[in-house]
């Protein structure tokens, strides 16, 4: 890796976040002494409530400082997402204007580690991202995307994995995985220490070693309802609630959005996906429109009502007008919807 004055690592989840630093400053470091090269600045030093704990000034002082026993420095900067304003980040653009040609600042944009001031992560300050390009530094996104990108992304990494899995290896991985790309390090190290780097290995080889499915998407569950296939959906119900550790409340939150939406469009004034997205009051892809809109006329106005009144009927069992398990009802409501949606499906053929 070329030396650059700044990086920015981010990302979504802590656990890819760990796992890129960990690899990038390893990279960085290459053969040489860690303990001469590295200072880790923990940003937040404090743990009162009402102090903020946090300097800039202590991190563009380090990085200002010139090696001593070594030709480099690297700076490693803990918890930077909470310099999430222009201002705060001032002195850092100002002294990448000029910066050190020795030293690389790494900036993990994570968020403060506080209890009480958990909150949600800051976006990067776009000053700080054009003086990031500017001086020619870069930024890493440990994220693995959502969607295809993700299922594509989460494919790269087991490729690129020392333990080479076959195609039939690969796709339980990905599959397995699901959503919760988080895990996938944890798999990965596992079989390179079961197997050992260079080993090829087949599905077979792999699945003693996976532990519970992760978690996977909304739509791996609302798909399945909307077909019919009451055995994929209480399957793909079931990795939700245990890959995913979704609470049913969470679960039926996911379901109601699923079907407002088809409530919204269910008009005869509506017609085509344009029309849809106005409705819902969507920008950009029209493809939840569209979605929406077909699951509508093919349910239709009576059946819609129907599934209202199950998710109502949910929501008051799942706060106690049943004494059944939580996890039970939304099993019950899963399977009704989804072997509706079936009766439905055949009852327009």
């Amino acid at each position: 890796m070329s030396r650059s004055p700044i990086i920015v690592l981010k990302g979504t989840d802590e656990v890819l976040m760990s796992a890129g630093l960990t690899d990038l400053v390893r990279e960085l470091v290459g053969a040489d002494d860690r303990a001469l090269l590295v200072e880790e600045l923990l940003i937040v030093t404090h743990i009162t409530p009402d102090d903020d704990g946090y300097d800039i000034a202590r991190l563009v002082d380090a990085a200002q400082t010139p090696p001593f026993l070594t030709d480099r420095r690297i700076i490693v900067s803990r918890h930077s997402g909470v310099f999430s304003t222009k201002d705060a980040v001032a002195p850092l653009v100002a002294y990448l204007d000029d910066p050190l040609d020795t030293n690389t600042v790494v900036l993990v944009w994570e968020k403060d580690p506080r209890p009480q001031r958990q909150s949600k992560l800051p976006a990067v300050p776009k000053s700080l991202l054009d003086a990031v390009a500017g001086c020619g530094g870069s930024v890493i996104d440990t994220s693995g995307g959502s969607g295809k990108a993700q299922e594509g992304w989460i494919l790269d990494q087991v490729r690129s994995s020392p333990v080479k899995l076959d195609a039939s290896a690969q796709k339980v991985v990905v599959d397995h995985v699901g959503s919760d790309v988080g895990r996938l390090p944890g798999i990965l190290t596992t079989l390179e220490g079961v197997f050992g780097a260079g080993s090829r290995v087949s599905a077979a080889d792999v699945e003693p070693f996976l532990g519970v499915a992760g978690d996977i998407a909304p739509w791996d569950l609302t798909d399945p309802i909307d077909n019919g296939d009451v055995s994929a959906a209480l399957d793909a119900l079931h990795r939700m609630l245990v890959g995913g550790s979704r609470h049913p409340l969470q679960i039926l939150a996911t379901l109601n959005s699923h079907y407002l939406k088809m409530v919204q469009v269910d008009s005869p004034d509506i017609r085509g996906e344009k029309m849809a997205a106005e409705a819902l009051g969507l920008k950009g892809s029209t493809f939840p429109a569209k979605k929406a809109l077909a699951g509508a006329q093919r349910l239709g106005s009576v059946r819609l009502e129907e599934f209202v009144a199950l998710l109502a009927e949910a929501d008051l069992d799942l706060h106690g007008a049943k004494n059944w398990p939580a996890e039970l009802v939304v099993e019950v409501l899963v399977a009704r919807l989804a072997g509706r949606s079936r009766s439905a499906r055949g009852s327009r053929r």
